[in-house]
């Protein structure tokens, strides 16, 4: 992806992430994905937090993850990775399934909110081996929580290209 590519694609992204924004309990940052370009990753802040070994969405979660379908919907050309984390109590023979139960339960609940199984590329479990907060302390509950990347997708990298990305 050449530079001029990928400064169209930011400015893209900058909108992404501004929509993104208005999403209440949402933390939004700039990232990298793999190819250098910019990403958006959306950290719901108590909105899809998880009790102790449970990979159910609460009421919360349901309401903020409607509104973020929104932004999913309203832009189509960006690939959508959701990662599910676990605090580390129990063992990887638990948190590992358990963190997969967690993206699960997101990528089916915005799937229910209309936006397409084809947008979702990657559904992924990392158990406890990403903590946000230290786990000894009552912080660590927030590492029981899903992540989702908004990134280019290889439609919006040609439309880019192309010089016909809207």
């Amino acid at each position: 992806v050449g530079a001029g590519t990928g400064a169209i694609i930011g400015k893209h992204m900058d909108k992404v992430k501004a929509e993104a924004e208005q999403v209440e309990n949402a933390q939004v940052q700039e990232v990298k994905d793999a190819n250098g370009l910019d990403a958006v990753k959306v950290t719901f802040d108590s909105g899809i937090l998880f009790a102790t070994n449970k990979s159910d969405l609460n009421a919360a979660a349901k309401t903020s993850l409607a509104k973020f379908a929104t932004v999913l919907n309203n832009n189509k050309n960006c690939d959508i990775a959701i990662y599910g984390h676990t605090d580390n109590t129990g063992n990887d023979g638990i948190n590992q399934p358990l963190s997969v139960s967690r993206a699960t339960s997101v990528a089916n609940y915005l799937k229910s909110c209309g936006v397409s199984s084809a947008q979702i590329k990657t559904i992924e479990g990392q158990g406890s081996s990403n903590p946000v907060a230290d786990n000894s302390t009552a912080a660590g509950q927030q590492n029981r929580r899903v992540e989702v990347y908004m990134y280019a997708s290889q439609a919006m990298i040609q439309a880019a290209e192309n010089g016909t990305l809207q």
